[in-house]
């Protein structure tokens, strides 16, 4: 995938391809929110085994396990080993925030740790005050967090069943 970066002077842009990089959001997020908001989808208290989420979603089951691990440990999951064991939401989806799952899997929402809330780190390189990028960043960390703090697991499983309608 390659993204377009842009070079510019005031009279006009010159535009070049980027390999992308990806983005804030690891395997281990993309994941671990494909298999909560399989979770959402089922009845309450309904157990589902990681070896269906894992292949209804194309998940290697060893990387899933550790994913759930974490989900519940972070409070998320509930889980029973053995025959008719698996998984549940600990919560109904409609309480479960997106950027909640996201930080407990990978961590702060902000793309620098100078503009973390949950894991702020100051730069050695800048003050602070002054630095426009911290500034922005800020701003950056705010627009992702009033979108993932605002979106459910019940909103996105709608939108999941919406798009599997059309």
């Amino acid at each position: 995938m390659f993204i377009l970066m842009h070079f510019g002077t005031e009279a006009g842009f010159r535009f070049r391809e980027m390999p992308c990089r990806g983005g804030m959001l690891t395997k281990k997020g993309k994941y671990g929110l494909k298999a909560m908001v399989h979770l959402a989808g089922v009845t309450d208290g309904q157990l589902v085994s990681a070896s269906e989420i894992a292949e209804k979603h194309h998940i290697p089951r060893k990387f899933l396990d550790n994913i759930f691990t974490e989900l519940r440990n972070a409070g998320f999951v509930l889980s029973r080993k053995g025959k008719g064991g698996g998984f549940c939401l600990t919560h109904p989806a409609s309480e479960i925030a997106i950027g909640n799952i996201i930080r407990a899997l990978d961590g702060a929402l902000a793309p620098i740790a100078c503009a973390s809330k949950t894991d702020y780190r100051p730069c050695e390189d800048c003050n602070e005050a002054e630095c426009q990028v911290r500034h922005v960043m800020l701003d950056v960390r705010e627009a992702i967090a009033n979108v993932l703090d605002h979106r459910t697991l019940a909103d996105s499983k709608a939108l999941d069943i919406a798009l599997l309608a059309q």
